[in-house]
């Protein structure tokens, strides 16, 4: 072809080639330009990018400095605190000196590069100087010594901390500089740029309007058949000039359009195919998600499971294997399809035996021929059930190992990857709902132990000193009885009888705590009637008063508040000696308070042990019960003049209804 072109048509080919190299060196000088300028641009971007993350790195440097002197004095002032605080201050210590090499030396890959310019780099060195010589070595000396030691270290740091952060500002200010001018560098740059491109953009239109365009036109013909859906328009190659390459493009392209538009229907078909394949993988999902969504037993979520993805895979059969930590062995929790001699020989097995042993040590799904198992591997009881496909998935919850699931074919089946991709995802929704299943079960446990552990405390901060006093006076009547002392044993006889009615009193209050709900329309109601109880056994005056708005609590929040109540009536009832009692709720949109004064014999916080020790009765009830609502249970007490008892609830803890 190219010699009858050099011999028929030497002066066309001269010319077509002047046209070509014009057009090529035209395009290859604008494109080196243009390359130029944009390689330019990318690098000075480059090196902004680098010096603004410098400048933040080495801003940085200034609230770290700061937090070490915090945290230093802080270790003075808390001594509980002192190997946190020193944990904390040796962490702050590597993490400035990774910040400080890496400016130093900078980071390509952030990228961090702070300029290289004479004024920077003296800031650094002097900032890396006076780390080294003067501030590390005192944080150091700190670490190090004893509570003298650091309070010399602390006094000579805060000595130091401000020329070191000046340094650090002074190293600041020098990168900004730099900044500022390979800012207003990009932008001369990009101003260039734009209008090299205008230029460009004006020569390039005039050139080929001249040389490309209007001939380009002689095709316009052949293009507005083809706009017709025409695909079996051919254009005559009436030149052999690019003009005539362009023709043989044009036919070219008719002929591969319309050879794809002949296949188009099996590529639709193949296309269709997979979104089907995809909307079932959808499909298996958000059924297994939505099943799981429903708390259930652990036996009933993996039945459920495994149900589910045997008839949406058409498996066989299924296990489901958990681990059991005790005994360190995959349990065969369920299964479908399998046989008893199958479930006899593989209802426990070794974590490192057979597949399903290598799936839960590796999480590495495994799906093969059990002809064919891999080397050192031997299948027995899979060949033996007549499984000519076994796979193995682990169940994963937060990258924790809980069991693994298999699935098996009698027939060879081919499990694709998106297939694979979609049996792991599946595993991990297993493994969380059964984490989920198991901390419902952890729930439950702990609210009957707090139950168990409330009954606990109220029997012995009750019902057990009584009984322990009449123990005692048990022993005192013996005594008298075996020596004769007849008025002696009367008298214990009439401390063993108030003591009995003491304890069956604290029996039925004990039982009425436990049964109490506010069954009245409001707290103020039940607080009456608890007053009304009161005084009627007692003889004590009591008085009621509401100040603020009536918030609505929650029922939670006011059955606590009233066993708050009654449990101070109970305590004044028996210690307090009073003559009067008076009961304040104290509400408003920002907080709820309800105290219990009575004029009774008191006692002094401070030094009775039994409250500084927590053991006072019913004090630590007390407390435990408003810690539960988010509350703060204070008792004041002056001896001879009274004790009160103030419950504050905040609005932020408050439950409404």
């Amino acid at each position: 072809m190219f010699p009858s072109f050099m011999t028929d048509k030497t002066r066309m080919l001269a010319n077509t080639g002047k046209l070509s190299r014009k057009i090529v060196g035209m395009l290859v000088v604008f494109f080196a330009v243009a390359t130029g300028a944009i390689g330019l641009t990318l690098l000075i971007s480059w090196q902004l990018e680098g010096v603004a993350a410098a400048i933040n790195d080495a801003g940085s440097q200034r609230m770290r400095t700061y937090r070490m002197g915090h945290l230093m004095a802080r270790g003075l002032e808390s001594g509980a605190q002192e190997a946190t605080v020193g944990a904390v201050l040796d962490s702050e210590l590597q993490h400035f000196d990774k910040v400080l090499r890496d400016l130093q030396l900078g980071d390509p890959l952030r990228p961090l590069s702070p300029p290289r310019n004479y004024e920077v780099q003296d800031r650094l060195s002097d900032v890396g100087r006076a780390w080294q010589g003067s501030i590390r070595p005192l944080v150091a000396f700190y670490l190090a010594g004893g509570r003298a030691e650091r309070e010399q270290a602390t006094d000579q740091f805060d000595q130091e901390i401000e020329p070191f952060v000046h340094g650090i500002n002074e190293l600041v200010l020098a990168m900004e500089r730099s900044y500022a001018y390979d800012t207003n560098l990009l932008r001369s740059v990009q101003v260039a740029l734009v209008l090299l491109a205008i230029l460009g953009t004006g020569l390039l239109i005039r050139y080929f309007d001249r040389l490309v365009i209007r001939p380009v036109g002689a095709l316009h013909a052949g293009i507005q058949r083809m706009a017709g859906n025409d695909l079996a328009v051919r254009l005559p190659v009436t030149s052999d000039d690019e003009l005539g390459g362009l023709a043989t493009g044009f036919n070219h392209m008719a002929e591969h359009l319309e050879s794809v538009y002949g296949t188009l229907e099996q590529r639709v078909e193949a296309e269709t195919h997979r979104l089907a394949q995809r909307n079932r993988e959808l499909g298996i999902l958000y059924d297994v998600t939505s099943f799981f969504s429903e708390p259930a037993p652990l036996e009933t979520l993996c039945e459920g499971f495994l149900d589910r993805i045997k008839t949406a895979l058409g498996a066989d059969a299924g296990a489901v294997r958990l681990y059991m930590p005790q005994s360190e062995k995959l349990y065969l929790m369920t299964h479908d399809g399998l046989s008893d001699d199958f479930v006899a020989s593989e209802g426990q097995m070794n974590c490192a035996d057979c597949l399903c042993g290598q799936v839960f040590q590796t999480s590495s799904p495994v799906a093969f021929d059990t002809a064919n198992p891999p080397p050192g591997m031997r299948l027995r009881t899979c060949v033996r059930e007549g499984f000519a496909t076994a796979t193995a998935f682990s169940i994963l919850y937060d990258k924790q190992r809980l069991g693994v699931y298999n699935i098996y074919f009698r027939r060879p089946q081919a499990l694709s990857e998106q297939e694979i991709q979609l049996l792991e995802t599946l595993g991990q929704h297993l493994g969380v709902a059964i984490e989920n299943q198991r901390l419902r079960s952890r729930e439950k446990e702990l609210a009957v132990s707090e139950e168990r552990n409330l009954l606990a405390q109220e029997l012995h901060d009750s019902i057990a000193q009584g009984l322990a006093f009449l123990n005692i006076q048990v022993q005192l009547l013996q005594d008298s009885l075996r020596k004769g002392r007849t008025e002696e044993a009367m008298q214990t006889a009439g401390q063993l009888r108030e003591g009995v009615q003491e304890s069956y009193d604290d029996v039925r209050e004990l039982l009425v705590h436990f049964r109490t709900r506010v069954h009245q329309s409001d707290l103020d109601s039940a607080i009456h009637a608890a007053l009304e109880k009161f005084e009627g056994q007692t003889g004590i005056n009591t008085a009621f008063e509401r100040r603020g708005s009536a918030v609505p609590m929650a029922p939670t929040d006011e059955i606590q508040i009233m066993h708050i109540v009654q449990e101070s009536l109970s305590n004044i009832r028996k210690h307090a000696k009073a003559g009067h009692v008076s009961v304040l709720v104290d509400q408003d949109m920002a907080i709820s308070r309800i105290s219990v004064e009575d004029d009774g014999v008191g006692f002094d916080p401070q030094t009775d042990p039994n409250c500084q020790s927590d053991r006072h009765v019913g004090l630590k009830i007390m407390r435990e019960r408003a810690h539960r609502i988010g509350a703060e249970c204070r008792i004041t007490s002056i001896p001879g003049k009274g004790t009160c008892v103030t419950m504050t609830l905040p609005k932020e803890n408050r439950e409404t209804v």
